[in-house]
């Protein structure tokens, strides 16, 4: 699943493209809500903090902080209506960042590495946790939160900061001092996609206290003592990536603010308590996290596999009592539509799939909120079904749009131009969207994803073995099984 974004330096595609893949048969059950969005919250969490500087995001054009600090440098940044209604955005498979400063021109500070605190509110955007209640497969890299320097396994260079590691299963808080000492405190997790978690850190020398969700997570009585130099500090915060804008959070950011004391836990309470509710009562919040993408059924005994396919959630009704072809394949619609109510939340939408041709597959997405341009929302596959035929799905959301794709696959990667442009965002005309060779119908097989170059990404490249022409020779920790080669290196086949 990925979140609504808009992009900045990225050219969107115009809607009608879109209609060329995609034949529109969309339908609203129930009333969207049409509300207008909450101001991003006032400087400062609480009436008696003052934090060092705040960024709420609300400039997503040039990215100043609440103080009007700008950024030392930014690149393929995006923003979300998702949580106080204009999140920074971090996940693309390009080098992307947000740069600040950590001690201004003028000598105004927006981050101390001994003593201070930090609080933000962070969202996964396209994955959720592995092995967990959230069943999901993690960013598939180490997601760098907030960085300072790089990390280095003998902490030879200089770090502080905040990350999650692959499987999406623990967050830490790390620092090192560029002499060969590490420090670390950590916390398990089960996150979900589009749910926004707080995360608040307060440190000195004789506490280290890490909070999620307004609650003490874990507590380190021993203190910080150590961090960066100076040196490092001169590199600059980065938000969302590391300072090579690799290892991206592939999550939304809001009101992330800084401290030069620690706060105590009745702080942090209040700082969460005060912040929580613009991001627990957005209507999209809500819409999003309830419809749950549907299992698929792969093909994998081909070159390139029919990766999301199988009747997902759609129940089959019978035969329609009036067949009515389509001038083509793709000349295909939804039609008698009905919605009722079943109860718990859920509703059961029937409709006949009509036009199109013999033998043909359609694929059905759900969103909870249509935002004007489809491939900025968040859609879920909910199946596949042909013409001709009476289906019933249900749908776990209060407001609800359908849309049938058509079975074009430009690029012949396994995903259909509709499930790239709506579910995937990545790109129906490249079958290697993340440029590591591997395509991109693999990957969501796989596990993968395809907006992150695994082949260069050091912590994936642990994963995958290369040969001088870049071919997939390997694949290991990523799931149990094995892959069948050609005799060039192509994936031939997968077996789980």
């Amino acid at each position: 699943m990925r979140t609504i974004i808009g992009r900045n330096n990225v050219s969107r595609k115009p809607a009608v493209q879109l209609a060329r893949v995609l034949v529109v048969a969309g339908f609203l059950f129930g009333a969207a809500d049409v509300l207008a969005q909450m101001p991003p919250p006032g400087f400062g969490g609480g009436p008696t903090n003052t934090p060092l500087d705040s960024w709420s995001f609300a400039d997503h054009t040039n990215w100043t902080s609440d103080l009007g600090e700008s950024p030392a440098s930014f690149s393929n940044l995006a923003f979300s209506i998702l949580g106080d209604g204009a999140s920074l955005v971090v996940a693309t498979n390009v080098p992307a960042w947000l740069q600040f400063n950590a001690v201004e021109g003028d000598n105004t500070t927006n981050l101390t590495v001994d003593v201070g605190s930090v609080s933000f509110w962070y969202a996964p955007a396209n994955w959720a946790s592995a092995d967990t209640n959230a069943n999901g497969a993690g960013p598939g890299n180490w997601a760098q939160l907030i960085d300072v320097g790089e990390w280095t396994t003998n902490a030879s260079d200089g770090y502080w900061g905040f990350c999650i590691d692959p499987g999406g299963t623990n967050v830490y808080f790390a620092a090192q001092d560029g002499l060969g000492d590490t420090y670390a405190v950590s916390s398990p997790i089960s996150w979900t996609t589009n749910y926004f978690h707080f995360i608040a850190l307060t440190y000195s020398g004789t506490n280290v206290s890490l909070y999620l969700d307004g609650q003490l997570a874990t507590n380190d009585p021993g203190g910080l003592n150590v961090w960066p130099g100076s040196s490092v500090l001169a590199g600059g915060i980065y938000f969302g990536s590391d300072t090579n804008g690799s290892e991206q959070a592939n999550g939304l950011f809001n009101t992330i603010e800084t401290y030069n004391y620690p706060l105590d836990s009745n702080d942090v309470a209040r700082i969460y308590n005060h912040q929580r509710t613009v991001y627990e009562i957005n209507p999209y919040n809500i819409a999003y996290m309830d419809i749950n993408q549907a299992p698929s059924n792969p093909s994998t005994n081909m070159v390139t596999p029919d990766v999301i396919t199988g009747a997902g959630y759609l129940q089959a009704n019978g035969a329609a009592a009036n067949n009515v072809y389509g001038t083509n394949a793709y000349n295909v619609w939804i039609t008698n539509v009905t919605a009722t109510v079943v109860g718990n939340g859920t509703t059961a939408v029937s409709f006949t799939i009509e036009g199109g041709s013999d033998g043909a597959m359609y694929d059905v997405f759900a969103t909870g909120s249509l935002q004007g341009a489809l491939t900025n929302d968040v859609w879920f596959w909910m199946g596949q079904g042909g013409h001709f035929t009476n289906y019933t799905v249900n749908v776990t959301s209060q407001n609800a749009f359908l849309i049938l794709g058509t079975p074009v696959d430009s690029d012949n990667d396994g995903l259909t131009d509709a499930y790239e442009k709506l579910v995937s965002h990545t790109d129906p005309n490249n079958p290697y969207s993340n440029l590591d060779g591997i395509l991109d119908g693999w990957e969501v097989l796989l596990g993968l994803n395809p907006q992150d170059s695994n082949i260069t990404d050091p912590v994936e490249r642990a994963n995958y073995g290369y040969t001088l022409a870049d071919w997939l020779n390997g694949v290991t920790g990523v799931k149990s099984g094995t892959i069948g080669l050609d005799n060039e290196g192509n994936v031939l086949s997968v077996s789980q």
